[in-house]
């Protein structure tokens, strides 16, 4: 099965009503997800609302598990919490799945939908200017946690 069959079948069962665990890729969320290490637990959509983490698909062959910062009528922004400035659009029908949970290693899940982690998440995105240098100290004291 390719990636692209397996998210469109994470997303039917998504849409079916079915929480899905789907297993994350790349350094795009570090430091609340860790891509190659963790998962999240994908749900229904529901009203799209600034913070949110979602599944969505932002090319015909391209999806992204990124933050909601910034909700229109007819466009949904999206940025990386791991990226220092790049942003992505969709429309609010390509937002396929919400992410409500990361899984680490040991099955442990944590929301991200909590009141805390959306307040430590807005305080990041207050701070992109300074995400580069952080970003660095984290990989440099611990290396094998940011491998992918």
């Amino acid at each position: 099965m390719t990636d692209e069959q397996i998210i469109q079948e994470a997303v039917r069962l998504v849409q079916d009503g079915v929480s899905v665990t789907f297993p994350v890729k790349g350094r795009s969320m570090i430091p609340f997800i860790f891509g190659g290490r963790e998962s999240v637990i994908l749900q229904k959509t529901g009203s799209l609302q600034r913070g949110q983490v979602v599944l969505a698909q932002v090319g015909t062959d391209r999806y992204v598990v990124h933050r909601i910062i910034k909700v229109e009528a007819d466009r949904i922004t999206l940025m990386g919490d791991g990226n220092t400035c790049g942003t992505e659009s969709c429309t609010p029908a390509n937002v396929l799945a919400v992410a409500t949970h990361v899984v680490d290693e040991k099955g442990r899940r944590r929301p991200l939908d909590s009141f805390i982690q959306l307040a430590k998440a807005h305080i990041w995105y207050m701070i992109r200017p300074l995400r580069r240098y952080i970003l660095a100290g984290f990989r440099l004291l611990r290396p094998a946690k940011y491998k992918i």
